[in-house]
């Protein structure tokens, strides 16, 4: 039994299942974890949130920031953004399906026998890990709820930036949602900037460090969403599977027991 981590996917379906290909995956033995980020920008969307819905017990993801804009897309809280290239999913006769299956999915997952922690963009530097299970816990709980309509309507700002225990209410869960599916940049006082993007070679501010520098976890962290660092932390402890594969580079797999790479180039320029 094998235990494989993909980096974002991005409805490039085709590198995916050549990827599984290339590993021999088999949902009989195996399982597959997303970081996150099966839709949005990529060529079919809809034949990789299918896969993900249909594939049971053995194929798994944490929510990515563009599988919660795709849930507030379909609850009609946000109207589509074209370059998403969303519409065979949102046109789909699936639609309800996929709310389902989408609020029912967890923004952090831990594999503890591995030692290993799984988001899709990293976790908070001045969270403990057994804060933010329970903090990603309270963001599942309120999805799974009848909260779950008025929470995606709430769930889009760049505010608060900055963790405090006593934050409630929309601003409490839209804090705990940026924190696991948007961050990249983070502050010494722990303020998030969510406009940086680039390669940390690439930014001069001081002030601002990706938030994998700050971290002082025992465990490793597997995390993707920041396609600029092409994986690199320079740190074996945090795992970057982000790896551009919508953008025309190419798409990761890591082998959690092996601690092996395996990587499928994009088939196309998006």
């Amino acid at each position: 039994m094998a235990t494989y981590l993909v980096g974002d996917i991005q409805g490039c379906y085709a590198e995916l299942m050549e990827l599984l290909d290339q590993v021999g995956f088999s949902s009989k033995t195996d399982s597959l974890w997303c970081v996150g980020d099966i839709v949005a920008r990529g060529p079919d969307s809809k034949a990789a949130l299918d896969f993900f819905v249909d594939s049971g017990a053995a194929v798994n993801t944490v929510l990515g920031n563009h599988d919660l804009n795709l849930l507030a897309v379909l609850m009609g809280s946000r109207e589509v953004n074209p370059k998403d290239k969303l519409n065979a999913v949102v046109s789909s006769t699936r639609r309800l399906d996929y709310i389902d299956w989408i609020r029912e999915q967890p923004l952090l997952h831990h594999f503890e026998q591995h030692n290993t922690l799984l988001s899709h963009a990293g976790i908070y530097p001045f969270w403990s890990t057994a804060q933010a299970k329970t903090l990603a816990s309270e963001v599942t709980q309120s999805l799974k709820s009848d909260a779950m309509p008025s929470l995606v309507e709430h769930m889009f700002s760049n505010q608060p930036n900055n963790w405090c225990s006593s934050l409630s209410g929309f601003d409490r869960y839209r804090f705990i949602i940026n924190a696991f599916t948007r961050m990249r940049y983070c502050s010494d006082t722990g303020e998030l900037d969510f406009r940086r993007k680039n390669h940390p070679q690439q930014d001069t501010d001081a002030q601002w460090k990706p938030w994998f520098e700050l971290s002082q976890r025992s465990e490793r962290v597997v995390f993707g969403h920041w396609a600029a660092l092409m994986g690199e932390t320079q740190n074996t402890k945090y795992v970057g599977l982000d790896t551009g594969c919508v953008w025309g580079q190419y798409m990761t797999l890591f082998h959690l027991e092996q601690q092996r790479y395996y990587t499928q180039p994009s088939q196309s320029q998006s």
